[in-house]
């Protein structure tokens, strides 16, 4: 495979495996902000149609990468905003249910809880009857009432994946909707929304995508969009918004897609200007070549590990399990030391739920992963 390492700035001071909570922006990427920069600047060198184009093109390259189509994307400012927009679009009934599971990332419960004061919603909090989440988990709470699943598809404290597939079946067979948080496998491994079965996807760009922090996208089935409720949305998605300076101030018409949930001042220059330059760079190296080398190097920390004193706290399985791993101390007590003991040697990984989240990219090595137990083992 070539090394794609040269797309990035090296980081000569640090080992960085910690792709799940930041990812770096590639050089692409920075000199895509820099001449944003220059626009703003310069205020008269912006392109005119910058405004629409970039969004567009950033649009598009999401839809090749999840398999859908650029119409069914909006462009956010993280996940988040995709459980907000599926919160509000949703014509609720009272005793509706949502299921959502334990130790999911706060913003499912912070999404769920609040509709049911407001809505009359019931939120189950699925327990997992093993060590890792299941599909099973899942498809034993589904019942007539139930509205919605909302669940990450990797997760985010232990990397599990789940079987989204089945779950999306026995969600369609009840008359229920799928929800699913890709904010941690969105640019790190395949994904097609069709094979997946969901009905809603969301994610943030700052991780896998490799964009600035304030970036997402939410992508909805086309045969949904139309069936959620209306609610406000920025000018630039209504329909002809690219002749806005001869707009009438009378009848305004929504355009389809969407983009109605798109973010206010969508083609915020620095952000997107380097989103696009990401994306870009991610589909000329292809999603598959991150996949297949960042869950190489999680296999071979895995192999590695000092089993006499730490524990994979992720499935053993490589097919149950995203692209990295977390493993801890066999005493508890010793993790959040380790994590201390391997930033002061300039070693960075996540410190998760009491367990070291350990995520490399394609800007990782083998001598990376070296270092990572030269530490651990001492």
């Amino acid at each position: 495979m070539p090394d794609w390492r040269k797309e990035w700035f090296e980081i000569e001071d640090a080992t960085y495996l910690d792709a799940a909570a930041q990812g770096p922006l590639p050089r692409v990427a920075v000199q895509a902000v820099a001449q944003a920069l220059e626009w703003k600047k310069f205020p008269h060198t912006i392109p005119e149609g910058v405004y629409f184009e970039l969004p567009n093109r950033v649009r598009a390259s999401l839809a090749t990468l999840i398999g859908g189509a650029a119409e069914e994307i909006a462009i956010t400012t993280g996940t988040f905003s995709g459980l907000a927009a599926v919160a509000a679009g949703l014509d609720w009934k009272p005793g509706d249910e949502v299921l959502i599971a334990r130790g999911e990332f706060p913003a499912h419960f912070s999404a769920w809880l609040p509709m049911q004061a407001r809505n009359g919603l019931k939120v189950i909090v699925v327990e997992p009857r093993r060590r890792f989440l299941t599909a099973d988990d899942f498809i034993d709470h589904i019942g007539p009432r139930t509205r919605l699943v909302s669940t990450s598809l990797v997760r985010f404290d232990d990397g599990a994946l789940l079987d989204s597939a089945r779950i999306a079946r026995a969600c369609h067979d009840a008359g229920a909707l799928l929800l699913l948080d890709a904010a941690q496998c969105a640019g790190a491994m395949p994904i097609d929304v069709r094979a997946l079965g969901a009905d809603f996807l969301t994610a943030s760009g700052y991780k896998w995508l490799l964009s600035p922090y304030g970036t997402g996208f939410f992508w909805a089935r086309e045969e949904l969009i139309e069936q959620m409720r209306p609610g406000p949305f920025y000018w630039m998605a209504l329909e002809d918004a690219e002749k806005f300076h001869t707009l009438s101030t009378g009848a305004y018409k929504m355009a389809k897609g969407a983009r109605r949930w798109d973010s206010a001042e969508t083609a915020s220059f620095t952000n997107l200007a380097a989103m696009d330059a990401s994306l870009a760079l991610l589909l000329r190296i292809g999603v598959q070549a991150v996949w297949e080398h960042s869950r190489r190097l999680t296999a071979m920390m895995i192999d590695r590990l000092p089993r006499d004193r730490f524990v994979l706290a992720s499935p053993a399985s490589a097919d149950d399990r995203g692209t990295y791993a977390s493993v801890a101390a066999r005493k508890q007590e010793n993790t959040a030391q380790l994590f201390e003991k391997l930033r002061a040697a300039r070693i960075f990984v996540s410190l998760r739920e009491g367990t070291l989240r350990i995520s490399p990219h394609l800007y990782n090595s083998e001598r990376d992963i070296d270092r990572l137990l030269a530490v651990l083992d001492d």
